[in-house]
């Protein structure tokens, strides 16, 4: 059974383990701007570059996601 399932289990052990990545990422750079008193752009700027690399990261998923579904 394990064997069949292989790349499953590693697929979703994957996404899951860059998932955690994301969210220890978000709280160290919410830490690490609360403690330095940063101004509310540099605030912005910083959670829009983090969540371009999430969303980045989503895109890649639904995209394999379609291209293994049609068979390309």
């Amino acid at each position: 059974m394990l064997a069949e399932n292989y790349e499953l289990i590693e697929s979703i052990m994957l996404y899951g383990g860059l998932s955690c990545l994301f969210i220890l990422m978000s709280i160290a750079v919410h830490d690490v701007l609360k403690k330095n008193d940063v101004p509310m752009i540099g605030r912005l700027v910083t959670y829009g570059v983090l969540g371009m690399g999430a969303i980045g990261f989503l895109a890649k998923g639904i995209i394999e996601l379609f291209w293994l579904s049609t068979g390309v």
